[in-house]
């Protein structure tokens, strides 16, 4: 690259460098829609910003052309004995064509797990919908927002970083997860959206 001269920047119509429409695309799987209700928080909240339009899907009915046209996608799941659940593994597995043609690297990704229990081996899942996203070349995105406390109405109460963590503790989806989770959840979706 020494001695390289690079031409001028052309300069483009106002027209030419409007902001495009991002997409967004979140793919959950929720067997009680706790994690349901936390898929649609985010959206909520990615929403909020301009130019962004965004796609809700359970993995039982992907919409691969949504996704492959997907600018980010976030994965969610809950917690089952330490791991994603079964849904979300099939549908992980069925993504091995676009693995295989690369057709998701180069995109955002995020996750977000849910669990019964306050810790119920969130992280796990976290690392597993990372580690997914890694296979396919995708750039993963955290939730760098630091915990306001600990208790129910508080946002990031159970400081998770790598991903989004709630906690629906077993109570109806009308209760759980409670408000500081379904805040963080929009907080995240405002976040990632402003990321594109």
């Amino acid at each position: 690259m020494i001695g390289l001269t690079l031409p001028a920047p052309v300069p483009l119509p106002i027209a030419a460098i409007a902001r495009p429409i991002r997409q967004i695309c979140i793919v959950y799987h929720s067997a009680y829609g706790h994690t349901a209700k936390v898929a649609e928080a985010i959206a909520m909240g990615a929403r909020q910003r301009e130019g962004i339009t965004v796609t809700v899907m359970a993995v039982e009915q992907p919409d691969y052309e949504r996704l492959d046209a997907a600018d980010l996608i976030i994965f969610g799941s809950p917690t089952y004995m330490g791991s994603v659940s079964g849904p979300m593994k099939m549908f992980m597995d069925h993504t091995s064509k676009r693995w295989k043609n690369r057709s998701w690297a180069g995109k955002w990704a995020a996750g977000f797990a849910n669990s019964g229990g306050l810790s119920g081996d969130k992280l796990a899942v976290l690392q597993q919908l990372c580690l997914f996203a890694m296979q396919h070349g995708m750039l993963w995105a955290g939730l760098p927002l630091s915990p306001t406390g600990h208790s129910p109405v508080d946002l990031n109460r159970m400081s998770g970083f790598l991903g989004l963590m709630t906690q629906s503790d077993n109570a109806p989806i009308e209760l759980a997860p409670p408000a500081g989770d379904i805040n963080t959840a929009a907080w995240f979706g405002a976040y990632l959206a402003g990321l594109l």
